[in-house]
């Protein structure tokens, strides 16, 4: 390609997805530090002692934080501006994923994870619901394929970088400051160049508005003004009038099947693969490799998404890494565990985009960064069951975990098809309930 034909490319691409520029290239930076965590927290945490059933507490705390926060947020966010929410989010979590080099044991453990679960549930209702918002209807699929690539080319490279550091550059506490200070910086591209969305439904009060206790009889009348804008709402056929609907709960229901399997690898594969022989270099190729398949396809996916619809893109994403997750029990050779994380990544690469997309779809006006929240509290709880079981079976046998893994992720999808059904498609201007 030429000079000129690339800067063309360039700046069709910009006017395109400009708005949403600065957001990529955070979840770009952020996701470099946490790729190049991953790999060594389990390593790191029981070698200070933590054993197995309190590993999965201390994997716990942070989507328990999470749980909590992210309905909060969320709300907030649909009421405040968006971007100093992120920015402080992010600064907040630079800091904590750093403290565990100073306050060590499994109590501070626990707290300071819960803590960076916590500046984590600030930053990403807040960042969901800003690109929603900024994204047309008709390419939210692709604009959250664009999301989940950004974040997944952080992962490809994050643990390279991380091992590199760990190797030449002071030990595994460099990863712990790699990470840190990956979060404070993706703070700056959202602070100087990321825009309030002026599309928003929900109106934000006004910069002089008076501000009324929380028993005030205000209230009421804010409550009356968000049933009328549902009930406004509710005459585009397209947008649902309510925000606990049908294909919203399908949507959370599988998240959480998705994210039990976040929780399960976040406690065990470091360790399940060190048992099989593996070196912390391979540990850290396999989470690598599992961001290249998303990296790649997930852009893609999200534009067929948008084409097509959501609906077989769920399916698919969900059955692949329910497979992938039983085959893994099978492996005698961690080199083996390679084209299997390719197969399963290439799932959650499809899966991705398709359940943001219905999750927009299905959002009432103004509700974005709410149902944002409410989704990611959904694969929270997930995570959260998923780390305190796998902790446990990981006692009596390592494989049990990706066992449960397998039949809950089929278990969701199954029950996801009963209660969303075609809602389950995705598709701006398909009428929902």
């Amino acid at each position: 390609m030429t000079g000129p034909a690339l800067t063309r490319r360039l700046s069709s691409w910009l006017t395109r997805w400009g708005a949403i520029a600065p957001l990529l290239l955070a979840e770009f930076i952020v996701w470099l530090g946490f790729g190049g965590l991953l790999p060594v927290l389990p390593l790191y945490f029981t070698s200070h002692g933590v054993d197995f059933a309190t590993l999965g507490l201390v994997i716990a705390a942070w989507p328990a934080a999470r749980l909590v926060g992210e309905p909060a947020f969320g709300w907030l966010a649909d009421r405040t501006p968006r971007v100093p929410l992120m920015v402080a989010g992010l600064l907040l979590a630079g800091v904590f994923t750093m403290l565990p080099l100073a306050l060590t044991g499994p109590l501070a453990f626990i707290v300071l994870r819960a803590a960076t679960g916590l500046a984590t549930a600030i930053y990403d209702p807040a960042a969901r619901g800003y690109l929603t918002d900024a994204t047309p209807p008709e390419r939210r699929g692709e604009a959250f394929g664009l999301y989940g690539a950004a974040q997944m080319g952080g992962l490809l490279l994050g643990p390279a970088i991380g091992a590199f550091g760990a190797d030449h550059l002071g030990g595994i506490g460099f990863v712990f400051v790699f990470g840190g200070v990956a979060a404070i910086l993706a703070a700056i591209p959202i602070a100087l160049r990321a825009q309030e969305t002026l599309l928003r439904t929900h109106p934000m009060a006004p910069p002089d508005a008076t501000e009324f206790p929380p028993d005030s009889p205000s209230i009421a009348r804010r409550v009356a003004t968000d049933i009328a804008i549902d009930r406004d709402a509710a005459v585009d056929p397209g947008v649902p009038a309510r925000l606990l609907n049908r294909g919203l709960i399908a949507a959370l229901v599988i998240n959480t099947g998705g994210n039990f399997a976040a929780g399960t690898y976040e406690v065990i594969w470091s360790l399940f693969l060190q048992r099989l022989g593996a070196g912390l270099g391979l540990i850290g190729l396999t989470f690598a490799m599992f961001g290249l398949p998303i990296l790649l396809f997930s852009p893609v996916a999200g534009r067929l998404v948008d084409r097509r619809g959501s609906f077989a893109f769920v399916v698919a994403g969900s059955i692949l890494p329910a497979v992938t997750g039983f085959l893994y029990t099978r492996l005698s050779d961690p080199n083996l565990a390679i084209p299997l994380i390719l197969v399963e990544a290439t799932g959650f690469a499809l899966l991705n985009p398709a359940l943001y997309a219905v999750v927009a779809a299905n959002s009432p006006h103004g509700r974005s960064s709410t149902a944002q929240g409410l989704f990611g509290a959904a694969g929270t709880v997930g995570f959260i069951v998923a780390s305190l079981v796998a902790g446990v079976l990981a006692d009596v046998d390592i494989l049990y975990p990706l066992y449960v893994f397998s039949a809950v992720m089929t278990a969701s999808l199954v029950l996801a098809l009963l209660i969303g059904g075609s809602r389950l498609n995705g598709r701006p201007g398909v009428p929902v309930v």
